[in-house]
């Protein structure tokens, strides 16, 4: 088998069970969700990102070289962002972007 044949094999198998994976809640749970797993619908996501803030920041120096400061300026950019707008792409995408600069030009 050549390369390309193995790998759209390999995106069709990985597509199928994502789209099984997406279908299979609407399947199980056809006469409604169980209570249990709408409270977890409803905490589960910011647990998550809660969890992504800290593997992010979890590495930040303060007593080195720019002692955090571009950290702290685009978590500060992307809060300030959110709570104005509610548009959760914007605040990431400029907070991303403000980061990258402060780290590739300022600091």
């Amino acid at each position: 088998m050549n390369n390309t044949a193995h790998s759209l094999i390999l995106v069709a198998v990985i597509a199928g069970i994502t789209i099984l994976l997406r279908f299979l809640p609407f399947l199980v749970f056809r006469s409604g969700a169980p209570k249990t797993v709408l409270y977890l619908g409803k905490v589960l996501p910011y647990a998550i990102i809660g969890m992504l803030v800290v593997y992010c920041l979890k590495n930040v120096s303060f007593t080195d070289g720019s002692h955090g400061i571009s950290e702290i300026l685009s978590v500060g950019l992307v809060v300030a962002l959110h709570k104005w707008k509610h548009n959760t792409l914007l605040s990431v995408a400029v907070g991303t972007a403000c980061y990258m600069v402060l780290v590739q030009a300022v600091f």
